[in-house]
């Protein structure tokens, strides 16, 4: 019973679920489409095996001797739903249930149990179900719950998923005590973190966008859009596309109104012992700048990237720790930014035609605005889920932000105030 040591991330997020609820906001669903002659036996019992190989998986949370632990818990379940022989999908690969590709009652299915509540003490906080959605054809659901779960375990979990049902089964993992190593770490950084953030850390306030005065950091209802920019956008020599991309988000808060901006941003602190264990590594930490629009978009840009750069030296820190008095919220801020890069294709499902839906919308939003990003092969996909109260007219931020990062793009030393300007044609590239 005595499991490990929840970790910092862990306990904030368990604090705020017991607080105020989390809603749907920390659920994280993936769906792998598969088309073929599927063995669904082979299929489940490769499920199964990932779930023994990782057991963060089939954790839960509980209160051992006043202190929280990620303990053994309740059966993760595998289960094979319901055909849907009312239902056949449209001829489009990969299709997402969030759109008019299956029918409404795979769509309603797939919804409900994204949104299935997770009981954090009795589990489980993860579960498999694979839905026939027409003649071989298949949709395989993951969800969890974000407490042992995370963007790189994505990868992880469909990785290990496809070695299993091809019979090629993964070598075993060594055991990690991930909490209480980590807890080494902030105790040897916490004087200096403390002192990097005590002059950098301010109430955050309200984010200004399109005229509407942000300040949600609560966890609740979203709705979600999305748009892919391809390859070459943003693209600027000096930069990672993360960081222009930030400094773009910042440079059109810059536009909407504010003096002033801050961002909370997603940053991994997997371990090199982590690596390809399934679990919850990240913190979210604030990274604040005031832009000018005499600045280029180059300048503001590369100042944001030596700030980012100190943020990075104290990511293993969590905000809470280094400034206790902080309240928690299910934000540090009202717009966040989560971001990760896949160069790999989709793992092979021997036998099989597949698909991976990395970004599902869970239905929920943190905070009132956040990017959720994935820089793949094909582009940078952007899911940007916003609270629908405060953010009515996503698509208007969406384009605004899209149009800057061509605009930066095509000249990165543009100053701010002109790219910001409504009228701009593009130069031929």
């Amino acid at each position: 019973m005595s499991g490990s040591e929840v970790t910092f991330t862990q306990q904030g997020m368990w604090v705020t679920e017991q607080a105020a609820g989390g809603g749907t906001a920390y659920h994280m669903p993936l769906i792998v489409h598969l088309r073929g002659a599927l063995d669904t036996g082979a299929l489940l019992a490769a499920c199964a095996a990932v779930v023994d190989r990782h057991p963060a998986l089939g954790g839960v949370v509980a209160e051992v001797d006043d202190e929280l632990r990620l303990v053994p818990g309740a059966e993760v379940p595998v289960r094979r739903a319901a055909a849907f022989p009312a239902d056949p999908p449209n001829d489009v690969p990969g299709g997402s249930p969030g759109s008019p590709d299956h029918g409404p009652g795979v769509r309603a299915s797939v919804r409900e149990e994204i949104m299935r509540a997770f009981d954090l003490e009795k589990g489980p906080l993860a579960r498999f179900t694979l839905f026939e959605t027409g003649p071989e054809r298949h949709l395989l659901l993951f969800v969890a719950h974000h407490l042992i779960f995370d963007g790189q375990s994505k990868d992880i979990l469909v990785r290990d998923l496809a070695a299993f049902h091809n019979g090629e089964p993964p070598p075993p993992l060594p055991g990690i005590d991930h909490g209480r190593a980590e807890r080494d770490r902030v105790a040897a950084m916490l004087p200096a973190a403390r002192e990097f953030w005590k002059p950098r850390w301010r109430d955050p306030g309200e984010t200004v966008v399109l005229g509407r005065a942000l300040r949600s950091r609560r966890a609740g209802e979203g709705r979600v859009l999305r748009f892919t920019l391809g390859p070459q956008v943003p693209s600027v020599p000096g930069l990672t596309r993360f960081e222009a991309l930030l400094a773009a988000l910042h440079a059109r808060l810059l536009g909407y109104g504010n003096a002033s901006v801050t961002t909370a941003v997603d940053l991994s602190t997997r371990p090199e012992q982590a690596v390809g264990h399934i679990g919850l590594f990240v913190n979210e930490l604030p990274v604040a700048s005031t832009p000018s629009g005499r600045q280029t978009f180059r300048e503001f840009a590369t100042a944001l990237r030596a700030e980012l750069r100190e943020v990075y030296r104290f990511r293993q820190v969590p905000l809470s720790r280094a400034l206790p008095r902080i309240r928690p919220h299910a934000a540090l801020v009202p717009v966040s930014v989560s971001y990760r890069v896949r160069r790999d294709a989709d793992p092979v499902f021997t036998g099989l035609d597949t698909s991976v839906e990395w970004t599902v919308f869970n239905h929920g939003v943190r905070g009132a605005l956040h990017l959720q990003c994935v820089d793949g092969p094909g582009g940078l996909e952007i899911s940007l889920r916003h609270d629908p109260e405060t953010v009515p007219d996503a698509a208007r931020v969406a384009e605004d932000l899209r149009l800057l990062l061509e605009r930066a793009t095509d000249d990165p030393d543009l100053p701010l105030h002109e790219l910001l300007e409504n009228e701009w044609v593009p130069s031929p590239r």
